[in-house]
């Protein structure tokens, strides 16, 4: 059973529940486009929590993931690079600037197609809740803003009310995200064989075979390559996806790292 500390519990609409089944959305690309991390250390710049330096480092990671999608090694760098900026900030600050965030930079970039699945689910009363690495102060903001049942995320560990720099337990993703939602089947008494799981990433293929409906949205070509293989639905809702894919990757290093920095330098501000 996971911890009570990694669940965040909004209402659900009302309508006939459907005892047994549920959804489970991964975030980052598949509700919304990027990586909501990504959004969060930008954020955190803006208040001079850190420096150009590090904030290009984080803004080099988002290219590769829109480019190409999760990478484990990338994943596990930010994973450290926040854990350390992290330390000593006070989670009553992470949580306002999730809300921050959320209003200024995640909502614009949410999928609507993939909203109106979850939407869907809502409507005929299955419980739905997301799935992320992302912190889960921030996850719960998404999930709540968008009236869904919770959120299993990434949980920093707290110690006088700020976060020491440490985890509780892993970072959420992998097989990890598959442990968590297996745990929230055995609390609440889902029968996996009747629930849903949304993903864009091969990484959560564990995650994916769990359930018995599968679903892959803007998938990596290995997750796409694994759904055509074994017959899973595939929804993109990239617009223009193989066009700027192409174009995206004819781009020189150079104009990639001058475009990013150009996307960070209105936030510059002095070096702490």
């Amino acid at each position: 059973m996971p911890d009570e500390k990694n669940t965040a519990v909004a209402t659900v609409p009302a309508a006939t529940q459907q005892h047994g089944e549920a959804a489970f959305f991964d975030v980052d690309n598949t509700l919304m486009k990027g990586a909501s991390l990504f959004h969060v250390a930008r954020k955190m710049y803006e208040r001079k929590a850190f420096t150009l330096t590090q904030a290009a480092g984080f803004a080099w990671k988002q290219f590769k993931f829109i480019l190409r999608g999760e990478n484990m090694e990338d994943v596990h760098a930010v994973r450290d690079s926040a854990l350390t900026l992290a330390a000593g900030i006070k989670v009553s600050e992470i949580t306002a600037l999730g809300e921050e965030v959320y209003d200024e930079m995640i909502e614009s970039r949410i999928w609507p197609g993939t909203k109106a699945l979850a939407e869907q689910h809502l409507r005929v009363g299955r419980k739905v809740w997301l799935v992320t690495a992302t912190p889960i102060e921030v996850a719960s903001v998404i999930s709540t803003r968008l009236g869904l049942t919770g959120a299993l995320g990434t949980v920093g560990e707290i110690k006088d009310g700020a976060f020491t720099g440490k985890l509780v337990g892993e970072i959420l993703h992998g097989t990890a995200k598959a442990v968590a939602v297996q745990g929230v089947a055995d609390r609440d008494g889902l029968d996996l064989t009747r629930c849903w799981a949304y993903s864009d990433s091969h990484n959560d293929i564990p995650l994916l075979t769990l359930v018995g409906h599968p679903v892959c949205i803007n998938p990596d070509a290995r997750l796409r390559r694994h759904a055509r293989e074994n017959n899973w639905p595939v929804y993109d809702f990239r617009s223009g996806r193989r066009a700027a894919t192409f174009g995206l990757k004819a781009a020189t290093v150079g104009g990639a790292v001058y475009g990013l920095w150009r996307g960070f330098s209105k936030f510059r501000g002095p070096r702490l």
